[in-house]
């Protein structure tokens, strides 16, 4: 019978200064760790990757990177509001000023609802239509997702429940599932598949509704086997409303908008409709239009 297979690997963080003192001013450590630098690179990878295609699909640029900039400041401002109320309210009891420490925990679901935020103000203020733009985005995140569930199965913030399976992670203390690592690799060849289709353009609500479909299924059967509250790891079990996470309950919502997305996808695809056909080049933050 096989045991697990997969090491527990925890790379310890690069340590360039402190903690200490400059004269009579306390500085603290700063350091580069494993997690950050993956996700760094999977916005600089992601965006690359959005400012080359708008180029080639001739989208306006000023548009594009001031739509980018909005979702990317809503997703990571949302995925920490959201994750400390849904997941840590008592750290909002305790200290509302939680909430402010953007850089301390994000969770997924409340990073795609910031970014939507994000998406909802860039409209009303620009007054410009958005879903060319978000499906261009959308083409090129499953690799930024690549790297980002990179860094998590490197920090374990993701434990599972107790398994002998071969697929497990040799945790200390016992074997367990790790789900960012399991999330990292199904993750992969929806990353490969989108940048073979994203060679030409695509209709509207293409990429996002593909998107939509793979994941909320995939993310609501892992939440199963998360770790539960009688773990040594309750620390990070994720809070349980009517018997689903708070996850699963945005997996129901996600799988409802990629379906409406697919569906309007195809009605463009059968008036031939695409990203070229519908943005619109004059436009920039700058000149509205």
């Amino acid at each position: 019978m096989l045991e697990p297979l997969i090491p527990y690997l925890n790379p310890p963080p690069l340590h360039i200064f402190g903690p200490g003192e400059i004269g009579p001013i306390p500085i603290g450590e700063l350091s580069i760790k494993p997690f950050g630098t993956l996700v760094a690179l999977g916005v600089y990878f992601g965006t690359e990757i959005i400012r080359r295609k708008g180029e080639r699909f001739k989208l306006d640029s000023k548009a594009l990177s001031s739509f980018v900039f909005y979702i990317l400041v809503g997703g990571f401002v949302g995925g920490h509001v959201l994750d400390t109320i849904f997941y840590h309210p008592e750290n909002v009891v305790q200290s509302p000023a939680s909430l402010l420490r953007i850089w301390d925990g994000q969770s997924s679901f409340g990073g795609f609802t910031g970014a939507f935020l994000g998406l909802l103000y860039w409209r009303h203020k620009f007054k410009a239509p958005t879903l060319v733009y978000a499906d261009l985005v959308a083409s090129a995140f499953p690799l930024s997702w690549v790297f980002g569930r990179s860094g998590c199965s490197l920090a374990h913030d993701h434990p599972g429940m107790l398994s002998n399976a071969w697929f497990a992670v040799q945790y200390p203390g016992g074997a367990r599932f790790d789900l960012g690592l399991y999330e990292m690799l199904l993750t992969i060849p929806l990353a490969v598949t989108f940048l073979f289709l994203m060679r030409r353009p695509r209709p509207p609500g293409f990429f996002l509704g593909i998107m939509c479909i793979a994941y909320a299924p995939t993310r609501f059967a892992l939440d199963f086997l998360r770790v539960d509250q009688q773990s040594e790891f309750h620390g990070q079990a994720d809070p349980r409303y009517g018997g689903l996470t708070p996850a699963q309950w945005g997996c129901l919502l996600l799988l409802s908008a990629g379906v409406t997305l697919a569906y309007r996808a195809a009605r463009s695809a059968e008036k031939g409709r695409a990203w070229i056909d519908i943005a619109v080049p004059a436009w920039s933050p700058q000149n509205p239009g």
